[in-house]
């Protein structure tokens, strides 16, 4: 049996991955073999204690719930939940708002992990709920900023946007001793993360930024194995390349 305490897994799963430029939602992409939202199932399933995994996409997906069965992925512990918005902060609001509303505690712990983060290491995620199980805000994996990082304006970002082959000027050299790359999952407490989301409003990018805006200070917690984020076509290639030599050190 699962601890009463045990955090529940939510995964945003109802985007489109534009800047992936791939035919279909970035999350079914096939890499290794698999769409790539198995993978990233496969790593959650594989983390002791956990309590379920709900997996929120879109209102019209015909595509997750057909995958779960194809592949026999439990339906005790992972649960296909129509829902999900056109931005990752409305899937995730969304998604609290369900767990709230099956009568989950709203001093429970929920872990926010993103699809498109398929290398993310058990054991990683493992320590991460025991870090922040003993915590009264939470926190996120994380990784100190190993590059020097360069901050452009305003405008040049906003230009930068516009144009693909616009070439920004520096404005600030920032020191990278003070920063950290935020990654996923994310491990904060049900009640607390909905009111965040409440305040913070749908411009948010991650679970940690809209517990700051409320005046709390998560845990950073390093990541040891890969957590790379699916973003661009390059990605993919990396990622299989990656899953690719990891089952053949698993291959007797």
């Amino acid at each position: 049996m699962t601890p009463p305490s045990a955090p529940i897994a939510l995964l945003p799963s109802a985007g489109s991955g534009s800047r992936a430029r791939t035919a279909k939602p970035k999350q079914y992409e096939m890499i290794a073999g698999k769409p790539l939202v198995l993978h990233t199932l496969h790593a959650l399933l594989a983390v002791k204690g956990l309590a379920g995994i709900e997996v929120v996409v879109s209102p019209d997906d015909s595509i997750m719930a057909a995958l779960l069965d194809q592949h026999g992925v439990d339906k005790n512990r992972v649960r296909g939940r129509p829902g999900g918005g056109e931005t990752r902060s409305q899937s995730v609001r969304a998604g609290l708002a369900a767990l709230l509303a099956d009568g989950h505690a709203p001093d429970g712990w929920v872990l926010v992990h993103d699809a498109a983060r398929c290398l993310v290491s058990p054991q990683d995620i493992e320590r991460l709920i025991h870090v922040c199980s003993a915590d009264e805000v939470g926190g996120l994996l994380a990784r100190p900023m190993s590059d020097t990082v360069k901050r452009i304006s305003p405008k040049d970002a906003q230009g930068s946007h516009a144009a693909h082959d616009a070439h920004p000027r520096v404005a600030q050299t920032l020191d990278r001793q003070t920063l950290w790359q935020a990654q996923t999952p994310q491990m904060f407490r049900l009640g607390p993360l909905i009111s965040a989301y409440d305040r913070a409003g749908s411009a948010v990018t991650d679970e940690a930024s809209a517990m700051e805006a409320c005046g709390h200070r998560p845990l950073l917690v390093e990541s040891q194995g890969p957590n790379l984020k699916i973003t661009y076509p390059e990605d993919f290639a990396w990622a299989e390349a990656w899953l690719s030599r990891s089952a053949n050190k698993e291959t007797p």
